[in-house]
């Protein structure tokens, strides 16, 4: 949920420097529907009727859908702010592979976003002795905001990425194909 905060501060940055939401529909951004769909895995197996019973099946399906979200982002690499998202994506890659298939969370990041470590199959796991501690999920959102959670320095620089992209999308000049007739 992290990503949330990003968009809305794109979106208010956007703004508040003279852009326009329009801006945003002449991105051409390549390969959306394989982003959806690796998005939508994640969701799937870390909702909690797929978690309980996912079981080993769970690590292969996250990595491949990480994966997947990552060929997108390379595929649109041109965009502004994409090179810091895939930058961001990449250590979060690295975090998981180097730790089997996990994102370890730091317990104490877990408390202060007032969650405990997960019963089924989760995206962040409290790992014991992780690899690449400054990569995992080391950061919380405090409870009093909405969508609280832990986050890594990985998705610090995808939300900067995001927000980067929204707000050059929204101070784009409209090209003569973008003009409407008066």
């Amino acid at each position: 949920m992290f990503i949330l905060y990003a968009v809305v501060i794109g979106l208010v940055a956007g703004l508040l420097l003279g852009g326009r939401p329009a801006g945003l529909a002449a991105l051409q951004f390549r390969y959306a529907w394989l982003a959806v769909l690796g998005f939508g895995v994640q969701v799937v197996i870390f909702s909690g009727p797929v978690s309980d019973r996912i079981g080993w099946l769970g690590v292969p399906a996250y990595v491949a859908s990480t994966a997947l979200v990552f060929f997108v982002l390379v595929a649109n690499i041109r965009i502004a702010g994409m090179p810091i998202v895939a930058l961001g994506a990449t250590c979060n890659l690295v975090a998981i592979l180097a730790n089997g298939g996990f994102m370890p969370a730091s317990a104490a990041a877990l408390s202060t976003a007032g969650r405990s470590p997960a019963a089924g199959y989760s995206n962040s796991a409290v790992v014991v002795d992780p690899a690449l501690v400054p990569l995992t999920d080391v950061f919380a959102l405090p409870t009093w905001l909405p969508f609280s959670n832990v986050f890594s320095i990985g998705d610090v620089l995808i939300g900067l990425g995001i927000a980067v992209a929204i707000v050059v999308a929204m101070r784009r000049q409209p090209s003569a194909g973008d003009a409407t007739p008066a």
